[in-house]
């Protein structure tokens, strides 16, 4: 994996001259600020020839379903634009989530809650290809230490959201 490393005073330095706080960092005392190539941070997968986006959306809801992971969201942002007048292309975000498993990971620590819930965006690209695409999991579980119990947690909703990604992009449930 890719990662850089840059002090918070390194950022300031490529900010205009004129941002105020810059004078005001001590750069021996400013924290550290970690970023990561973009293209890690997600899986992409391509539906397979003869899977339809809404044969993959069957398959996905069905395969929640299966793994008793609750659909508490659901976004037709391209249905919505359309709404409106607008064209675009194809652009749906399903969020999954297991209530019981993510009040046990804010109550360890509320930053999880900004990863919740679990999103897959159905995505069609400027070639009219279909795509699932999803937060690279494996990041967040291995960026942190969490207690045995909240490890196996994330691991299991990892491999629970790896299951519903690769159901729709099959069409196998």
């Amino acid at each position: 994996m890719l990662k850089r490393t840059l002090t918070t005073a390194a950022i300031l330095c490529l900010l205009p001259v004129s941002v105020p706080i810059a004078s005001a960092i001590d750069s021996a005392n400013a924290p550290d600020v970690n970023m990561y190539e973009i293209g890690q941070t997600v899986l992409k997968i391509g539906l397979i020839d003869g899977v339809s986006p809404d044969d993959a959306i069957d398959a996905m809801n069905s395969k929640a379903v299966e793994l008793n992971m609750k659909l508490v969201g659901h976004q037709d942002v391209s249905g919505e634009l359309e709404a409106r007048g607008l064209e675009s292309p194809r652009l749906e975000i399903f969020q999954f989530c297991r209530p019981e498993d993510a009040v046990k990971m804010v109550r360890f620590n509320t930053i999880y809650a900004a990863y919740m819930p679990c999103a897959i965006s159905l995505v069609e690209d400027n070639d009219g290809r279909f795509w699932l695409e999803m937060l690279n999991l494996d990041m967040i579980i291995n960026a942190y230490e969490l207690p045995q119990e909240l490890q196996a947690i994330a691991i299991t909703i990892n491999g629970e959201m790896l299951s519903i990604i690769t159901a729709g992009a099959t069409g196998n449930f």
